[in-house]
């Protein structure tokens, strides 16, 4: 921010922004004073920011007005959160206080800008630590941020809506930070804020907070994605419509009142689906998708659920349908509180097409989330699925206030509480059960009651014996087998998978606290030295600051009980960071060049292994405290966890273009075999393009051949070349990077 008098543009720069959130207010207020109120925060707010201004050069108050229209909009809050949104950044950025706000607003106005500014606090000062004598405390102290953040739920989820909004509008106009705050941003986004909002049904601010991640993360390939879903919906736009027009025609017919919408997978959807199942854009079949939401007839006999079903019926009597595609998401909402029926259709033309029937209650819950759903709530029109994400918001307040759990560990668990989701499983009378998916036999026997988890022996899921290790699909019905005198077993944390079937175990346990302790102490040096490192107090406290705990006998007990894994351990760790203290003058440098491997630099680089970056790939680097410096790719989740954790450590390292250096890389090869294939495939390899290849897997099913063949390369651009050429070679049919 800085300070530059207002011009006369400028003023009206901000009265038409204004305007356009007044409008909105206007639909959403429900009376005259809401209204005033909002005017009365955006006139104090105004004068507050006068003559300030954003790293854009923009007046700054445009940046709270932005954030209410995002309140107003597209989360669908009312005139409190516009008024707090207008102020949220008032307290941290001028003299004014939140006792000040409070006589002028009220208390709930007052607390919902209090809750917006302890979040800016603790995100923006993480900066500012970065000259504490052991650096890698910052991972618990960030983690400690972001548990302070999440708890504001407990108090009114409405400040983390606000700051939702606020972490969006900063994304939109991400290009005009520094590119490490820029990195740290997007981080935090992508590990915590997207995740946020998809659990919170926030459909609209989730995607496009993904896109923005996709478009400064892996830029080429978002233009390129973002190109040819131009180019196809230019290309199939007709078909779209001949495909609608019939459907239009029934449903008018049946006396439906409706509307139809049409939609195309985001980039970052689309760039998702090609990453996790080695597609190509080509092959991405669900590339469109209509939406029918209508409003249910007037009439008792017939509930949403079975006016759903009966427009399934009519559009599946005029399409074939993919039987394996139908998802019922109104009986059984997801845990976000989404509703819709889904279901898959092959048009005339030859294309699938994504069908979701929605009712208006439906759309409005799917496109504004929790504060929807608390809407029609109200109103008394949720009853039966009242409770998806009421129950999901009970469970993450159990565990934020949970007095077992470290900072760094409740990160952890609530980063998989918001990816994780649902499975609906069957007691042995047929009772329906809701577990997290990936949940074993033994999580739901805990899930059950403790004593029959502390007593199972095994399992039998749909009438036939398992282990307890078993994983629960959907549908399953499990009866557990018990013994009296069965009790717990340490390996049990093998394969656990439910947070509160761990705490139970781990209770049982603790009673045995020193003897586990003593095994885990003499089983983690033993491990630590067969890599290389000698156990003693020092390594030791830079163990238990890593992974969050609070003191060794902690760390021992956890690892002797095989709840904290020694991969877990150097997973927390970024590699040099088990050495020497760190010197305070290699605290890096914002404005330090960083070349990998350049003979100049004196920093050590490692490459991620996981996911093996090569120059031209857009990569981000971690500093060690001994001036190690890890390189990853953007877009590696391990990257976002340490970036969530380890803010003030990422830079901005650069390829050495002079190296001669060789990188592997993988490639995923598909096509219809014939004889000489693979000669010729290898030949273009190593002949013409004079590459070395490590590893050749190839097989052939009848006539169609598929495998990998992993290279060394020197940059990007020559594994662009060879995928290319290799796609001109008769018979081959895809050919993509595929991880290692």
């Amino acid at each position: 921010m800085r300070l530059s008098e207002f011009n006369q543009n400028d003023y009206e720069i901000i009265a038409r922004n204004y305007a356009n959130l007044k409008e909105s207010a206007i639909k959403r207020c429900g009376n005259s004073e809401e209204l005033e109120v909002v005017q009365q925060a955006f006139d104090f707010a105004n004068e507050a920011h006068k003559n300030v201004r954003r790293r854009s050069g923009e007046p700054y108050i445009l940046h709270p007005i932005a954030v209410a229209k995002i309140v107003v909009d597209t989360i669908g809050l009312g005139y409190k959160s516009i008024a707090a949104a207008l102020l949220h950044d008032v307290v941290e950025d001028t003299d004014v206080t939140v006792d000040d706000i409070k006589n002028l607003f009220g208390e709930k106005i007052a607390s919902l800008v209090e809750g917006l500014t302890k979040i800016k606090n603790v995100l923006d000062n993480e900066d500012k630590r970065k000259n504490n004598e052991y650096r890698e405390y910052s991972a618990s102290l960030q983690a400690e941020n972001f548990k302070r953040i999440l708890l504001t739920m407990n108090d009114d989820v409405r400040v983390v809506l606000i700051k939702l909004a606020d972490r969006l509008h900063n994304c939109r106009t991400i290009e005009y930070m520094p590119e490490h705050k820029r990195d740290k941003i997007l981080s935090e986004t992508m590990f915590i804020f997207i995740p946020l909002a998809h659990r919170l049904g926030l459909y609209e601010v989730k995607t496009e907070m993904e896109n923005i991640w996709l478009r400064y993360n892996e830029p080429d390939t978002y233009n390129e994605i973002n190109a040819k879903i131009n180019r196809n919906i230019s290309d199939k736009e007709e078909e779209i419509n001949h495909f609608i027009a019939p459907i239009e025609k029934a449903l008018k017919r049946y006396g439906f009142d409706f509307k139809v919408l049409k939609r195309v997978k985001s980039p970052y959807s689309i760039w998702h689906k090609m990453k996790t199942k080695n597609l190509q854009f080509e092959q991405v079949y669900d590339l469109y998708a209509i939406r029918i939401v209508f409003n249910p007839k007037d009439t008792e006999l017939e509930s949403e659920r079975d006016q759903c079903f009966q427009i399934f019926s009519i559009i599946t009597g005029i399409y074939r349908y993919k039987a394996d595609r139908v998802r019922d998401w109104v009986k059984h909402p997801k845990n976000n509180g989404y509703e819709a029926l889904h279901c898959t259709l092959m048009s005339g033309t030859g294309i699938w097409v994504e069908v979701q029937i929605r009712t208006k209650r439906m759309d409005d819950i799917a496109e504004k989330g929790i504060a929807a759903h608390w809407a029609y709530k109200k109103d008394g029109y949720i009853k039966e699925n009242d409770s998806e994400m009421d129950k999901w918001l009970n469970k993450v307040q159990e565990i934020l206030v949970s007095t077992d759990v470290n900072a760094l560990e409740l990160l952890d668990i609530i980063h998989n509480e918001l990816n994780s989701s649902d499975i609906m499983v069957f007691t042995p009378k047929g009772e329906q059960k809701t577990i997290e998916k990936g949940a074993t036999a033994l999580d739901f026997a805990y899930m059950i009651h403790t004593q029959i988890g502390n007593k199972a022996i095994a399992a039998k899921v749909n009438m036939k014996l398992v282990p307890l290790s078993y994983v629960l699909k959907i549908g399953d019905q499990i009866e557990i087998i018990t013994a009296e005198n069965s009790c717990p077993k340490k390996e049990w944390y093998q394969f656990l998978h439910t947070r509160h079937a761990k705490n139970k175990v781990m209770d049982y346990f603790k009673s045995n606290w020193k003897e586990v302790a003593e095994e885990g102490k003499t089983e983690l040096e033993k491990k630590l030295y067969s890599v290389g490192i000698q156990y003693n107090e020092h390594i030791g406290r830079k163990l238990v600051a890593s992974i969050g705990l609070n003191n060794t006998n902690e760390l021992f007990f956890r690892f002797g009980l095989g709840e904290t894994t020694f991969d877990k351990i150097m997973e927390k760790m970024i590699p040099g960071n088990l050495g020497q203290k760190p010197d305070k003058k290699k605290d890096k440098d914002k404005k330090e060049k960083y070349i990998i491997n350049s003979p100049a630099d004196p920093h050590r680089y490692a490459i991620c292994n996981y996911c093996n970056p090569i120059p031209g790939d857009p990569v981000v680097g971690f500093l060690s405290p001994d001036g190690t410096v890890t390189v990853h790719a953007k877009t590696c989740q391990i990257a976002e966890s340490i970036a969530a954790v380890h803010g003030d450590w990422i830079v901005h390292p650069e390829w050495n273009n002079q190296s001669d250096q060789a990188f592997q890389v993988r490639i995923n090869i598909k096509g219809i075999d014939r004889r000489g294939l693979l000669n010729e495939i290898t030949g273009y390899i190593s002949l013409v393009m004079g590459v070395n290849m490590n590893k050749i897997n190839l097989g052939r099913n009848g006539e169609i051949f598929e495998g990998y063949i992993d290279l060394l390369v020197h940059d990007k651009n020559a594994l662009s070349e060879i995928i290319t050429n290799l796609k001109t070679i008769e018979g081959v049919q895809n050919v993509m990077r595929t991880e290692l």
